[in-house]
């Protein structure tokens, strides 16, 4: 469930990084973005170029692919990820939702799920399995 999860953070941010530079054509603001255009850009009166960059470089969806790697490399290794973060995905999912009925929140919703259920299972299974010290025989 872990690995679902994962790949499923993963691949939310990876679209909507792309889906925001390709689709809906952020990347036509790039020669702005890199040539200073933005260092005098007034937040309450967000240029065009401006709402692009937030959009698409500056937005969650890097981060989230970060997250989503994460939670992949920690479940390779048989180390499960901290529950926090199903927990903080899971409620900004919520708060999505609600502001934005109408964006991907329900596979925010799936991927937070699975990834709390695994991690409670590994926990579970870690407690119903210990691990013997290192040098001492098993009782």
């Amino acid at each position: 469930m872990i690995k679902w999860a994962g790949w499923i953070i993963t691949l939310c941010g990876t679209g909507h990084t792309v889906g925001a530079l390709t689709l809906e054509k952020a990347g036509r603001y790039a020669g702005t973005w890199f040539s200073g255009g933005l260092w005098s850009e007034d937040f309450a009166d967000m240029s065009p170029a401006g709402s692009a960059y937030w959009l698409s470089l500056a937005s969650f969806g890097i981060p989230l692919i970060l997250v989503g790697l994460t939670v992949l490399w920690l479940d390779r290794r048989g180390i499960a990820p901290p529950a926090f973060i199903g927990w903080t995905l899971g409620g900004w999912s919520v708060v999505d939702a609600v502001v934005l009925p109408f964006t991907p929140w329900p596979l925010f919703v799936l991927g937070s799920t699975l990834l709390l259920i695994g991690i409670r299972r590994a926990h579970r299974a870690r407690r119903d399995n210990p691990v013997p010290e290192a040098g001492l025989p098993r009782a």
